[in-house]
């Protein structure tokens, strides 16, 4: 007895066109929706941790809000963490294991100290983990992405600021934040090296304070005390920005001192209205934080990343054009 081979045929003719339809449409999804589309169709979110140097400032909370954003447009889990000052590189550590134990597939970090910080990255990245680092650097050769201001850069910008200043003598004083942290030095080093090309600038001390309103504040009191010829501060991150102007407020110096600092909130920017602080180097950490998503995305998914060293920039905004739309826009970025 013969079988009827045609019903067969017809069967299986039937399920090889579904399969071919099948796959042309998950190829059109995963072509013009991308990955994160597909991704959440299947009801699964891959997961990013953010560590930085601390959580509280305004500088970091901007941070937060742009990786916010960019968590939710990419279909990512992101959790923000960080020790509750700027000195505890110990507590990054910890927090660096934690996240690779709980299953994080991308870091994104922020040192606080550069050396200190190196080894629980590198034993993250050995577990398979990717690393991105927004902010400040660390000392590994496992970074897949960068996205921070071009701190050499930004200080040069500040120097900038000094040479602008019309005194014949200018005596400078330096209050900078935690010696092993990469961005500070990297803004004294640009700094020192534009302001060197003026002959009327002595650069008389500088100070590393710890990242405190109270520290830094307290810093600077004492060195203006010792070297009161001292006529211009350059500081080079928020709180220490906060604590030299409350150090010049206190002092009654804000007429016969110069200060160019780091970083904006309300408090600085007001600072910046009444004269305590004469310029600020404003960065742009929501970049950082949206940027910094976006790349640990694209390392989720093995998709290209053009640059693996971006500069979120940095604008110069002083008293003169402190309401130019322009710098109205980087000093109240939600407004």
């Amino acid at each position: 007895m013969k079988l009827n081979k045609k019903p067969y045929l017809k069967v299986l003719c039937g399920i090889l066109i579904l399969a071919a339809c099948y796959m042309i449409g998950f190829y059109y999804i995963a072509k013009y929706l991308g990955p994160k589309e597909v991704e959440s169709g299947e009801g699964t979110k891959h997961y990013v941790a953010i560590i930085t140097k601390s959580t509280t400032s305004d500088f970091w909370k901007t941070v937060f809000a742009g990786a916010n954003a960019a968590s939710t447009e990419y279909n990512l889990t992101v959790t923000f963490d960080g020790p509750d000052n700027e000195e505890d590189y110990e507590t990054q550590n910890r927090m660096i294991k934690e996240a690779v134990a709980n299953g994080a597939e991308v870091i994104i970090f922020s040192a606080v100290d550069y050396n200190a910080n190196a080894d629980a990255i590198n034993q993250a990245a050995k577990r398979g983990v990717k690393i991105v680092i927004i902010d400040s650097a660390v000392n590994s050769d496992q970074i897949s992405s960068s996205i921070s201001t071009d701190n050499y850069e930004a200080g040069k910008m500040a120097g900038d600021a000094v040479i602008a200043c019309e005194d014949e003598v200018l005596n400078v004083g330096i209050v900078n934040f935690d010696k092993n942290s990469a961005n500070g030095q990297q803004r004294e080093e640009g700094f020192i090296e534009r302001v060197s090309t003026d002959s009327r600038i002595n650069i008389v001390e500088t100070i590393n304070v710890i990242s405190t309103i109270e520290d830094s504040m307290e810093g600077t009191k004492e060195l203006l005390r010792n070297h009161p010829e001292i006529n211009v501060i350059a500081t080079f991150n928020e709180w220490t920005s906060l604590g030299v102007g409350y150090a010049i407020e206190e002092l009654g110096l804000a007429e016969r001192t110069t200060v160019v600092a780091f970083d904006s909130n309300v408090v600085s920017v007001g600072m910046l209205e009444t004269g305590e602080v004469d310029a600020l180097i404003v960065q742009n950490p929501y970049a950082m934080g949206y940027l910094g998503v976006e790349a640990a995305y694209n390392l989720i998914f093995n998709l290209a990343i053009n640059e693996t060293e971006v500069d979120t920039s940095t604008t110069l905004v002083t008293r003169e054009n402190m309401f130019d739309d322009e710098c109205q826009k980087v000093l109240f970025p939600f407004n």
